[in-house]
């Protein structure tokens, strides 16, 4: 598993001529490193003085990002997963029309399989831009760039997130399907750049 190598071997293995861990990958990395940054202030924040009302809060914030970083690190693996599984659908025996229909067939559900994975991580990546944005406002004010980091790296993955959805889209003959998907697209991509401006204007350094 990717998640099991060690960062020098995750980043050799990222920079070879493998095609995985590709982009998908590295938004789900991006995202998982701002809920931790998220994490992290809000654990800098419990316990300090001047903060004691937001105790509660800061340790639910602190509780919501590290569920968001466990599932992230998970779509790590999954969307490098989702490729090889297209990958082996487009290897599937051709030589009959059933083995043609079969592979059709196999190609659209590993394509589908390849654009929700990253769809989910775009997603997710939002939830933790507002997280970050929570601990930005309420946060401990000394790790407030920490919490900008993490509201920066969560909009490139999400944003990048979505342009992987997008590739595999262009090859999905589920009209339905492909049209759901670009509007949910355009809705997010205008949501999480604005809300990252909104976000970072609130900060004074």
């Amino acid at each position: 598993m990717l998640t099991d190598l060690t960062l020098t071997e995750f980043l050799e293995k990222t920079a070879s001529n493998s095609p995985v861990p590709g982009g998908g990958s590295i938004a789900a990395l991006s995202a998982a490193i701002a809920a931790s940054l998220s994490e992290m202030v809000a654990h800098l924040t419990i316990g300090k003085k001047g903060y004691e009302v937001l105790e509660e809060e800061m340790q639910d914030i602190a509780k919501d990002a590290f569920q968001y970083r466990e599932r992230l690190m998970k779509y790590i693996d999954k969307d490098s997963n989702s490729y090889n599984d297209v990958i082996a659908a487009f290897r599937l025996p051709k030589s009959t029309e059933q083995e043609q229909n079969n592979r059709n067939g196999a190609i659209q559900e590993a394509l589908k399989k390849a654009a929700l994975v990253p769809l989910d991580v775009a997603r997710d990546a939002f939830k933790v831009i507002e997280l970050a944005g929570k601990v930005i406002k309420q946060g401990n004010k000394n790790a407030v760039t920490d919490a900008a980091v993490a509201v920066m790296m969560a909009r490139t993955a999400a944003l990048s997130a979505l342009y992987n959805v997008k590739i595999n889209l262009a090859s999905i003959k589920d009209t339905n399907f492909v049209e759901e998907i670009r509007e949910e697209i355009k809705h997010m991509e205008s949501e999480i750049v604005n809300r990252e401006g909104e976000i970072l204007s609130d900060i004074s350094i």
